[in-house]
């Protein structure tokens, strides 16, 4: 914060009441009373919020104990070196802790401010990703953090093993590669239950992949970790938008189990347009798969392979080599899956009802839930 040069505060208005102290003290050779180091105290609060430099506000106060020591009373009615040496003494000892106690409330004014600046900006975000408050007002605060809600933008959202929030390794170094690699380029990184999320110009393709990468590799790169990525949309409420499609997609990569370590919510579009009427797409898994519950060990084996043969383009050794089966067993499979449904896997006009249903059934979590 630096304050406008018509407003620059006086340094006399932070050294008021110091000669007087040093003077009384050199006289005396008490220390500071309890009232004095408050009011030190206190006047590096104010250095703080008037955006005074703390080095500057240090050396005033040397140089006004330098400047101001042939004056004091102490100094001047002294009788010999062992007297002068006393006073001398106790003189830097007020100065050691009039400069204490002013940094102390210097350093207080900044932890206080940040963690207003902190709490203003979770606010915001969180006004910005829920569409709260008023949009204009929503503007003028993102302008502030770099953001022009007028544009498009886009919305990435990194899951991981941990719970993370802004002070976080993973968050920091995230944060670090892309501030290396972009600057700000009106871009905001920020944490929301548990999960890193950048909201990103809609034009600035390059910025989320180098997040997806970092999020990916500073996460371990285990498999554990996936980053989902919204549509761009216009305006305060398309970020809003694009965060939610960032939500879901995570939400049907855990239920389809959707290979990571990325995903696009455009690319995902077929599956909320499948569950858009539930009742009918629990008509057809109902239909279609509830046979195969007559199977030994239930649905879910059958449904598992199902799941791997159309996954592996319908290739009968390479969903074998998934499953850890011989392809001799997944031929069983197959054809008691066609004798239980009545609809031959290998079969093109069998095989698009099949995995429709399959799709169904992941989005639906059947068998575990009864429909």
């Amino acid at each position: 914060m630096t304050p406008q040069d018509d407003e620059a505060p006086d340094r006399d208005e932070f050294l008021a009441g110091y000669a007087e102290i040093l003077a009384e003290v050199s006289a005396t050779g008490r220390r500071l009373t309890r009232d004095e180091l408050g009011s030190r105290r206190r006047a590096g609060e104010r250095a703080a919020e008037r955006g005074y430099g703390l080095r500057r506000l240090v050396a005033e106060h040397l140089d006004a104990t330098r400047t101001g020591w042939s004056a004091l009373p102490g100094a001047t009615a002294a009788n010999g070196i062992r007297e002068l040496r006393t006073v001398v003494d106790c003189v830097l000892a007020a100065t050691h802790q009039t400069i204490d106690a002013v940094a102390e409330g210097y350093e207080r004014a900044q932890r206080l401010a940040v963690r207003q600046e902190e709490a203003a900006r979770r606010e915001f975000i969180d006004d910005l990703l829920y569409g709260r408050s008023d949009l204009g007002r929503l503007a003028e605060r993102a302008e502030r953090l770099g953001l022009r809600l007028a544009h498009e933008h886009t919305v990435a959202v990194a899951d991981g093993p941990d719970l993370y929030d802004e002070t976080h390794p993973v968050t920091r170094r995230v944060e670090a590669a892309l501030l290396s690699r972009f600057g700000d380029r009106r871009i905001l990184l920020t944490t929301k239950d548990g999960r890193i999320v950048l909201v990103a110009p809609g034009n600035h393709e390059e910025v989320v992949r180098h997040f997806a990468k970092q999020a990916h590799v500073a996460m371990g790169g285990e498999g554990t970790d996936r980053v989902a990525v919204g549509r761009s949309h216009p305006g305060p409420g398309g970020v809003v938008h694009s965060y939610e499609e960032a939500l879901t997609a995570l939400e049907l990569a855990d239920r389809m189990g959707l290979p990571g370590p990325l995903l696009r919510a455009a690319d995902l579009l077929v599956y909320p347009v499948l569950t858009r009427d539930r009742q009918a797409m629990a008509d057809l898994v109902r239909t279609t798969l509830g046979p195969l519950e007559q199977a030994r060990g239930g649905a879910e084996p059958m449904l598992r392979t199902l799941s791997a043969y159309f996954d592996a383009g319908c290739v009968a050794a390479e969903t074998a080599r998934r499953l850890s089966l011989s392809v001799r067993a997944l031929t069983y499979r197959l054809a008691r899956i066609h004798e239980l449904t009545g609809s031959d896997p290998s079969d093109p006009m069998h095989r698009y009802t099949l995995q429709t249903a399959v799709i169904g059934a992941r989005l639906l979590d059947w068998p575990a839930q009864k429909l």
